[in-house]
């Protein structure tokens, strides 16, 4: 439960709703009590992942683009809307530059206008290909401006200065989080994340693609972790704004986890190496400690465990 003054929030907004991300979040906030609106353009979210709260009283689910104002009513708001895979990101990647400043712009407005209070969804990937290691909040970043993931990388960056813009010359009540690799059910088969290609390659008994020789390092954070990191974020209260770093510390190279999931899968699939994609960062580790200290949150679900989930959720999807 909620033990500040946000447990009088009784209508969150959800913008990207419909995605990995947003829906587990707005699970969460049904299970607190909440009226949710689900927004979300379905470019990469899906209604599936929203079609077990069809006849929720308390949810609504509105098709809208965030690249354009929106006019509704709610208490506090969550912007999560933006393509997060690199397949996606780069389809198009002046939508999704629009859709991380415009979009922010847009949630921004609507905040002030309410006086509601707002997350944002950042993401590690505004550190770059990072010179310090693990990353902290201080750290500035080695981003390409002009690479192939800048779309995603800059267009993030941009939205963090209009956040913290917006509450240095507003007033604005705002929680920016730095999202570091997260996985679980309803991630996308086909959106190019490692962890997803990784099991539904193994599950259809096809080669685990590796790109370059495997011993770059993520930290992969369970959905479940990563949510509560976002509650304990709004919660908090409106002296704490971040950015606050939200991911599971614990590093491991790419083969190992290519490792692990055949390992748990079994099969035949052999692991084969490709080309290092362009500007792809070789470390992603997250200093967790000011979540810590100002959150109180850390992860509990080790890789080993929701791996376990994950795989289980990917075995009935791909059945389907």
């Amino acid at each position: 439960m909620l033990t500040n003054s946000r447990t009088r929030h009784t209508r969150a907004l959800v913008t990207g709703g419909a995605g990995f991300l947003g829906s587990h979040l707005i699970d969460r906030l049904i299970e607190r009590g909440h009226e949710v609106i689900c927004v979300d353009n379905l470019f990469t979210g899906d209604k599936r992942n929203v079609e077990h709260l069809r006849h929720e009283a308390r949810f609504e689910f509105l098709r809208h683009d965030v690249c354009f104002p929106l006019y509704v009513e709610a208490d506090v708001i969550y912007n999560l809307a933006c393509p997060a895979s690199p397949v996606h990101y780069q389809h198009d990647p002046v939508q999704t530059t629009k859709t991380s400043v415009l979009g922010a712009i847009n949630m921004l407005g609507l905040a002030k206008r309410l006086k509601a209070p707002i997350f944002q969804a950042s993401t590690s990937e505004v550190y770059g290909d990072p010179a310090v290691h693990p990353q902290v909040e201080e750290y500035w970043g080695n981003v390409n401006p002009i690479g192939i993931r800048s779309c995603y990388d800059e267009g993030k960056r941009c939205a963090e200065t209009l956040f913290f813009d917006y509450h240095r010359q507003h007033g604005l009540d705002i929680k920016v989080a730095r999202i570091f690799n997260t996985y679980g059910p309803r991630m996308n088969a086909g959106d190019g994340r490692v962890v997803s290609n990784f099991i539904v390659q193994a599950l259809r008994g096809e080669d685990i693609t590796i790109y370059g020789d495997g011993q770059q390092t993520r930290s992969f954070c369970y959905v479940d972790d990563l949510v509560a990191g976002f509650l304990s974020f709004m919660d908090a209260g409106p002296d704490i704004h971040g950015p606050i770093n939200i991911g599971n510390p614990n590093e491991f190279t790419i083969r190992e986890l290519a490792e692990k999931v055949l390992s748990k899968v079994g099969g035949s699939s052999r692991l084969i190496e490709q080309p290092l994609p362009q500007d792809d960062p070789m470390q992603r580790q997250p200093d967790i400690t000011v979540a810590r200290q100002q959150l109180g949150w850390q992860p509990k679900v080790e890789l080993d465990e929701g791996l376990d989930r994950t795989i289980a959720y990917f075995r009935q999807a791909i059945a389907a």
